[in-house]
């Protein structure tokens, strides 16, 4: 018996063993998995914007949608979620540009049409050639900084370390590794986890007034993570909106446009 017992236990052990070797092998491509090949603009039904290349600090060209803002209109820089492409929210950003507003919509490095392969501090070397694009075409006061999902913790860091005029959080989180820990508890991801994104730590440098939208019913980063995080908030005016009955993604465009417009308003 308790052979038996001891073989029973090294099995477990080795294939616990060999479950978190695959968790670290093979984190980058669950965390951002790259779902599609390129689409352009004008072929996604988005022909306002222009395709550019900007180049990181590190030699990557990347793709980005472009519509430039009309005089005394805001330039707003969007990061998308980890699944997502940019061909993704085309309704909304046809309505966000329709007014005069510009977007910079950026596809990630190994993302479509972009060179490189995603890690934490790629994205954010991305987000750096994001940003100084973005500050030849419109002054800091009219550049407004969007995240979704993954792509808030590039915002987040962004916002804390330059000046722009207003940051937006669609979904947010503390941090990958705590929404990452509640799902799968039974890990030691703190040892495994290699992109943290640690936006709870980041959030206290952001001086910039800061919008967060979160549905209630998001099941993939529950709403608990953007009401920790918009708590977190001390230098800058804060605002939480609700979307009730709402998941991750499912948000209704027209009324997120409303709740940022009225929010860059107050």
């Amino acid at each position: 018996m308790r052979k038996i017992l001891i073989a029973l236990y090294s099995l477990i052990a080795v294939s616990y063993g060999g479950l978190c070797l695959y968790l670290y092998l093979a984190q980058r491509s669950l965390v951002f998995p790259m779902l599609a090949d390129h689409v352009s603009a004008r072929d996604a039904g988005f022909p306002e914007a222009q395709e550019v290349t900007l180049t990181t600090s590190d030699g990557e060209k990347l793709l980005a949608w472009y519509v430039p803002p009309k005089p005394g209109k805001d330039l707003f820089i969007y990061f998308h979620g980890n699944g997502d492409t940019l061909n993704w929210r085309v309704d909304r950003d046809r309505a966000l540009v329709a007014d005069g507003d510009g977007l910079l919509a950026l596809s990630y490095r190994g993302y479509e049409g972009s060179t490189g392969s995603p890690s934490e501090e790629g994205l954010h070397l991305d987000a750096d050639a994001a940003y100084e694009f973005a500050t030849t075409q419109a002054s800091p006061d009219h550049i407004v900084v969007w995240g979704h999902s993954l792509g808030t913790g590039v915002a987040v860091k962004m916002a804390s370390e330059r000046k722009i005029r207003a940051l937006i959080l669609e979904a947010p989180y503390t941090s990958i590794l705590e929404v990452a820990s509640k799902q799968f508890p039974m890990f030691p991801l703190s040892f495994l986890l290699k992109d943290t994104f640690h936006s709870d730590e980041r959030i206290r440098q952001v001086k910039a007034p800061v919008l967060i939208m979160h549905g209630d019913q998001d099941e993939t980063i529950p709403i608990s993570f953007g009401r920790a995080l918009y708590y977190l908030i001390h230098n800058s005016t804060k605002k939480f909106v609700v979307f009730h009955g709402k998941g991750h993604i499912d948000f209704d465009d027209q009324r997120v446009l409303a709740t940022v417009h009225a929010f860059l308003d107050e």
